[in-house]
């Protein structure tokens, strides 16, 4: 469990450690916070195609060794970023690293699904949130410090040391879930077949977009609240993670109370009340944005929000993933690829949208969430459908 919440981390690591160097970024290669946002696109793109091929590879050739070499490419895109001349240099590192990160976030789910039932699973993801959900606690705050100590290079060094840390726990201490009885094969046809029961099923693919479109909303507010919480309001770049990590507190509370809540009301239910919970603190964040509010009214919208994500996540890859246990890989990598390409368009969209205001991620957030609420409204006469079938 530590390990996998672990490997969980370093996805969230990657993202919150360098947010609030954004305007120190901008200033050093020369160029604006809105296009120092593109850095944090490129990562989440790097995540949406690196899913993709990691799933496959890890249901032929099983865990653990798909999972060292995507730490090793991890480590060399870290490096990258910690050298980069300019902005696109730094773009292209950041998609490098995302390529080797993804490898943990595909493979632990994967490992889930090995060894647990969907109700299970459901659980067990929540308790791994309350491991790797430390991260966005603590990575702003550790980024901003050392930020201030050694600049924004230093972050990047410091996510290396961490990779070649993680690489060498999984070495140790990771032993393979995959029998090599159940293994597929890399065949172009078996692929096709893999991915096409994956990828041919609607219900699949509501579950899997009903939650990407929350985590999309999250992603909004990592692009935008940089700039909203350091330029906009003038919070310390120091501080920063204070505000951030006060919202990761509630994400991971909400995971926690989440594997009580799906005892009483079943993994739909709840899943569904969180994406209203959701839906209804953007729309409150939009018209404070619009009001051009104090900052101590923004934040409370913002943290029910990115709370909500606490118990939509879990509950929307555990039904979507529960009728393929045979294509656990394939099955997670269609999940995380679609959950970060939405990830990187509402980022690509918050940046490209901005006008000196919070009402750009504001909007972002509140679409992304309507997009939820959207694709969860037969959920009703559903009830009781998918988290009670008996995994395969």
């Amino acid at each position: 469990m530590l390990l996998l919440g672990t490997l969980a981390a370093l996805g969230p690591l990657s993202i919150d450690m360098y947010l609030p160097s954004f305007p120190a970024i901008a200033g050093e290669l020369g160029t604006d916070v809105a296009s120092v946002q593109l850095s944090l696109s490129s990562y989440l793109a790097g995540l949406a195609v690196g899913q993709l091929v990691y799933g496959p590879l890890a249901d032929r050739f099983g865990r653990r060794r798909p999972l060292l070499g995507g730490l090793a490419i991890y480590l060399v895109g870290a490096i990258g970023c910690a050298l980069a001349p300019g902005l696109h240099a730094l773009v292209a590192a950041r998609f490098v690293q995302a390529l080797g990160g993804c490898a943990g976030m595909v493979i632990g789910r994967a490992v889930v699904r090995d060894l647990f039932g969907p109700e299970a699973s459901a659980r067990l993801l929540s308790a791994q949130i309350l491991v790797s959900g430390a991260a966005p606690i603590l990575a702003p705050l550790v980024g901003g410090q050392v930020l201030a100590l050694a600049g924004w290079r230093a972050i990047f060094a410091l996510l290396a040391a961490i990779a070649a840390a993680v690489a060498t726990l999984v070495h140790l201490g990771l032993a393979e879930s995959l029998p090599a009885a159940r293994r597929s094969t890399l065949h172009p046809r078996a692929l096709a077949a893999g991915f096409g029961s994956v990828l041919g099923s609607a219900t699949f693919l509501r579950w899997t977009c009903a939650g990407a479109g929350l985590h999309a909303a999250m992603f909004a507010y990592i692009a935008g609240s940089p700039f909203v919480f350091i330029e906009l309001y003038g919070v310390p770049a120091e501080r920063y993670g204070l505000l951030f990590g006060a919202n990761a507190i509630g994400l991971v509370a909400v995971s926690q109370l989440n594997r009580l809540l799906i005892r009483r009301w079943g993994m739909e239910r709840t899943l569904h009340g969180a994406v209203l919970v959701a839906f209804a603190a953007y729309v409150g964040l939009v018209v404070a944005a619009a009001a051009h509010a104090p900052l101590a009214v923004l934040v409370p919208a913002l943290f029910l929000g990115v709370a909500s994500v606490g118990a939509a996540m879990p509950n929307a890859t555990a039904i979507a993933m529960a009728p393929f246990g045979g294509q656990a890989g394939v099955a997670s990598a269609v999940i995380g690829t679609v959950q970060m390409a939405f990830g990187a368009l509402a980022s690509a969209l918050t940046a490209g949208l901005a006008d000196g205001t919070a009402l750009p991620m504001a909007g972002v957030m509140l679409g992304c969430a309507a997009i939820s609420v959207a694709l969860l409204a037969p959920l009703p006469g559903l009830q009781g459908a998918t988290a009670r079938r008996p995994a395969p």
